[in-house]
């Protein structure tokens, strides 16, 4: 198992999730974070720290968000690890918003 972040973090890129992270398995490009699944150890801290709800268990996914596994591998492969906080992105708030959060 591991855990996978989807598309709810698209435009925000809050990452409360990398500072709970207890190894360096989280990366990012201009638009969201991925977790590198050969890094994760799957302790699930990164999960409740999420303010959009962006963050599964590979498991919970539905049928229909299960290509993030391998959007979340690829991606991880080819961006840099973040290992702090930085700030959300501009618009991140109102995004929270309409995805209810």
């Amino acid at each position: 198992m591991t855990y996978v972040v989807t598309d709810n973090c698209r435009g925000c890129r809050y990452t409360e999730c990398v500072t709970v992270c207890p190894v360096e398995c989280f990366h990012l490009d201009e638009s969201m974070t991925y977790i590198d699944p050969e890094n994760c150890i799957d302790c699930g801290g990164c999960a409740p720290a999420c303010p959009v709800g962006a963050i599964e268990p590979d498991y919970r996914l539905a049928a229909d968000k299960k290509f993030w596994i391998d959007v979340n591998r690829k991606r991880a492969a080819e961006t840099p690890v973040i290992s702090g906080r930085l700030p959300a992105l501009p618009g991140a708030d109102e995004r929270r918003q309409a995805l209810g959060r």
